[in-house]
């Protein structure tokens, strides 16, 4: 009876205990998940080899455009390369044709970098010789100056440069000089090349390494430079230029005699009467007929000028300078007409004119040294003021007078900005002397005026110090540049020191400052 009981209450447990199975869902047809139906069936092997297909595939894909992107790329930075290398030979290495750059000898004056008699590079150079002197002269002209870097001793030279900062700029360019320079004597010692693309290449590396301005960089372009004068055989007129390049590297490095020695020759090379007997430094009684000469000549008398000032021989450097001023004088300068003169001609003018402002400057320092009246030394400056400024206004086309008062005799305002006329920036050979006599004549007026302020200064009455207030405003009109227009600027301009533009706003603010002073006094009392 109990076995039947249970066996009942399994049965009735069994039949309350919830089903398990799986329930069924009617879907008509294929019972495939949507996402598999277009998928491959197969085996796992077949599946592997679709995907790695895929992924090898894609990689090949990828490979192909990186390939196209790259090789588009590289074109594009080739074929720029190759444009602008073929700028240089073509355009900045063609030969002058202006008739009047040639008649007053401007070619002579352009720089010269290997290349042949009928424009471009020499073609004895050999590729890898051209290559460099184009790279040479596009890294010296169309790159930034860059960061400074201390100097590295070069291989395989006989002298190193010390551990002074350097532009990279220039390094790279001598870097490259030195790479052509080797290749042209190999060249030249077997008769391939001419001697005179020797010498261009060495003249240019002098250049480069005078630019550095370290103590090495100079003893090392005056020894090129020297080996320029023996190649030349002392004749013609780059012996002459490289005479008077190597008076002025020895006057740097110390070396009086030597400098003296090198001017001398200059003098006797470019002299209407040559007399090799003469070892005496003497100035010619006339000047020579060649406008490259003339302009040799001046430089030349202007490099004396200081030396004797600066060496304390005042006495004979006043002799040097009025014997130099009356030289200068009796070159012949274009009359004023209705016509103007060719571009070439007005540029030999004013180069000279320059030279005597600056001869004018230092004549007034020296009188003023020797204890002659001030009055003569303001003379001279303010002569040499009016000059410089009379070539920086005639090199960028702006005249004396204020344009807002032409009938008046104010002075145009200083132009430290104005870009040169495109006469002269466009030209082959005048582009570079235009725009180093501007800068040059920029800082000549400013120091010239900076001076005349002093004078002033030193006289202290009122009306002596507006006049100096004056004067120290436009010498920082010539050289300082900015927008802010404040007397010139808030910097430094092209040619001028930061050390001398804080002198010059130093002497300003000095003077204004005490204007401002004095006038405030009567009102306090």
């Amino acid at each position: 009876m109990l076995r039947r009981c249970t066996t009942c209450s399994l049965k009735f447990a069994v039949s309350r205990t919830p089903s398990l199975s799986l329930r069924r869902y009617s879907v008509p047809g294929n019972h495939t998940s949507p996402w598999l139906q277009n998928r491959p069936q197969g085996t796992a092997d077949e599946v592997y080899t679709t995907q790695t297909q895929q992924a090898v595939g894609f990689l090949k894909r990828y490979a192909k455009w990186c390939f196209i992107g790259f090789s588009g790329i590289g074109l594009t930075l080739l074929s720029a390369a190759a444009a602008t290398h073929l700028w240089i030979e073509r355009v900045e290495f063609a030969p002058e044709t202006d008739q009047d750059s040639l008649k007053w000898e401007w070619d002579l004056e352009a720089e010269r970098w290997g290349q042949a008699e009928s424009g471009g590079t020499d073609p004895a150079l050999g590729f890898m010789g051209r290559f460099g002197v184009r790279s040479a002269w596009l890294e010296h002209y169309w790159t930034s100056p860059g960061t400074l870097k201390e100097g590295q001793p070069v291989p395989n030279r006989v002298t190193s440069f010390d551990a002074a900062p350097l532009e990279r700029r220039l390094e790279t360019t001598r870097n490259f000089l030195d790479d052509v320079l080797d290749i042209a004597l190999t060249k030249e010692s077997s008769g391939q090349l001419s001697s005179q693309t020797v010498t261009d290449i060495l003249v240019r590396r002098a250049d480069i390494l005078e630019r550095m301005g370290t103590k090495a960089g100079l003893s090392e372009a005056r020894y090129e430079l020297q080996r320029v004068w023996t190649r030349l055989a002392g004749k013609g007129p780059l012996a002459t230029r490289a005479a008077l390049k190597l008076g002025d590297l020895n006057f740097r490095l110390g070396d009086a005699d030597s400098a003296l020695a090198w001017w001398s020759r200059c003098i006797q090379l470019i002299s209407p009467v040559n007399d090799p007997s003469q070892t005496a430094l003497i100035t010619p009684s006339s000047p020579p007929s060649s406008p490259s000469a003339q302009r040799i000549l001046a430089s030349t008398l202007v490099s004396l000028s200081a030396f004797y000032a600066t060496s304390g021989q005042l006495n004979q450097a006043q002799t040097v300078q009025e014997s130099a001023l009356d030289l200068l004088r009796s070159i012949q300068t274009p009359e004023p007409s209705s016509t103007p003169p060719p571009l070439p001609q007005t540029l030999h003018a004013l180069y000279i004119l320059h030279r005597s402002s600056l001869i004018s400057v230092h004549h007034a320092e020296v009188l003023y040294a020797l204890k002659n009246p001030p009055a003569q030394s303001m003379k001279w400056l303010s002569q040499a003021a009016q000059s410089s400024e009379r070539v920086a206004f005639a090199l960028t086309g702006l005249p004396m007078i204020h344009p807002k008062a032409p009938d008046s005799k104010i002075p145009h305002p200083p132009s430290s900005e104005e870009p040169l006329l495109p006469g002269y920036s466009k030209s082959l050979s005048m582009k570079r002397p235009a725009k180093s006599l501007l800068r040059d004549a920029r800082r000549s007026a400013a120091e010239a005026w900076n001076l005349l302020g002093v004078l002033h200064e030193g006289k202290g009455d009122a009306k002596s110090l507006q006049a100096s207030l004056n004067c120290y405003e436009r010498a920082l009109g010539w050289a300082g540049v900015g927008t802010d227009g404040t007397h010139g600027g808030g910097r430094s301009g092209d040619g001028i020191l930061e050390v001398e533009w804080k002198v010059l706003l130093g002497n300003y603010v000095r003077v204004r400052d005490a204007l401002r002073a004095s006038a405030a006094a009567p009102n306090q009392k």
